[in-house]
């Protein structure tokens, strides 16, 4: 196959941290031989590294501005000029924003989903992967699968189990369902982002950094290289093995490395990275925390947010995408655990990076320091 011949691609938020791999990865790898990038940002206000802008000024590379609520919009958004299809559309569009109304999750996960859904299955769509989240699962001892039982503990899980009902019962919809564990990689804000940025906040304070719960606290996680790689061999896979003709052409699959990480994993590397100390506080105040949630969390984000906002300020560094902030919903004692091997057993996919290394956190930060936007102050 040839550039030429490769196949259409549609991608939904193109400007977020899967989004903006993705087009890089596509680009990079001469995948697609068109590429519509989609997205209710623009461009220059969304800290693009290098990279990245390189491959988003590719003469492959369409990006528009669009909002993807409006059905209008949407079937805009579909609409090639030579009258052919996108082949596979990738929608990594979704509000990511924590602690808001229930409303706005609905409205911004929910009718976005099912609104692009239906345009794709209208057009016949050879594959329409959807981004989900492993939030969706409950806390079970056992890594969560595919199969396991849905529990969805934040506000945004819960409209991404509706989305996943709906368009499973969508017909004509060749659906790909992709729930990875937390992502981290170059370019990421939140997850082990935040977690970085508050390691850096108790370099600055010379303090233990302690956090609650207990260093057996699973947070599986997944390299963003290899949440791109997946979902574009997903659909290959689903394309070139004829999926859309059998009984079961709603496919989903779980992404999580080899690591099995937690939360003594993520410390290590952080005392390392910043030479501090990790510890945590233990079941007194743990429980105390559990009761307390809203009071808590206000205190630790207090704690941290004044010496994040010194440390910009010692760097000249004027406005950052980082922050230490933590929301209530993500405080809570809710382990991701879950099984990443069915993709590797069904599909022949393999992890390139199945360990969650010093060297891949240090790449998140060198990002940020050629944008300009990490303390350099000491």
């Amino acid at each position: 196959m040839t550039v030429e011949t490769a196949p259409k691609v549609l991608v939904l938020g193109a400007l977020g941290f899967v989004g903006r791999n993705f087009v890089q990865y596509l680009v990079e790898n001469k995948l697609a031989s068109s590429i519509r990038g989609i997205d209710k940002a623009l461009p220059q206000t969304a800290y693009l590294s290098p990279a990245v802008k390189a491959a988003f000024d590719h003469p492959s590379v369409e990006i528009m501005q669009a909002n993807l609520i409006n059905p209008v919009s949407i079937e805009k958004c579909y609409t090639r000029s030579d009258g052919t299809e996108f082949d596979y559309v990738f929608n990594f569009a979704a509000e990511t924003k924590y602690s808001q109304v229930s409303e706005v999750y609905r409205e911004r996960i929910y009718n976005l989903s099912v609104n692009c859904a239906k345009e794709a299955a209208k057009r016949h769509v050879k594959v329409f992967l959807e981004m989900s989240t492993s939030e969706v699962y409950d806390s079970n001892k056992e890594p969560s699968t595919e199969g396991s039982p849905l529990k969805p503990w934040t506000l945004i899980a819960k409209q991404k189990v509706e989305v996943c009902k709906t368009l499973q019962n969508m017909e004509g919809l060749n659906l790909v369902i992709v729930r990875p564990a937390v992502v981290y990689g170059v370019g990421a804000t939140s997850g082990i982002t935040t977690r970085l940025v508050i390691g850096r906040v108790y370099k600055k304070l010379n303090e233990e950094m302690k956090l609650l719960w207990n260093k057996d606290l699973k947070l599986n996680t997944v390299h963003i290289r290899d949440v791109v790689r997946a979902c574009w061999h997903l659909a290959k896979w689903y394309d070139e093995n004829g999926i859309a003709t059998k009984k079961d052409r709603k496919i989903l699959f779980n992404l999580a490395d080899k690591q099995d990480t937690d939360q003594e994993t993520i410390n290590q590397h952080l005392e390392t990275i910043f030479g501090i100390k990790t510890g945590y506080h233990g079941s007194i105040i743990s429980s105390f925390a559990k009761l307390n949630l809203g009071t808590v969390t206000e205190d630790v984000n207090e704690k941290h947010l004044g010496p994040w906002a010194d440390l910009l300020k010692e760097s000249n560094i004027a406005i950052s995408p980082l922050s230490p902030y933590v929301d209530e919903e993500l405080l809570h004692s809710h382990p991701v655990s879950v099984n990443g091997t069915l993709i590797e057993r069904e599909t022949g996919f393999t992890y390139e990076v199945p360990y969650l290394t010093k060297e891949k956190l240090e790449e998140i930060i060198n990002g940020y320091k050629e944008l300009k936007v990490w303390p350099t102050a000491n």
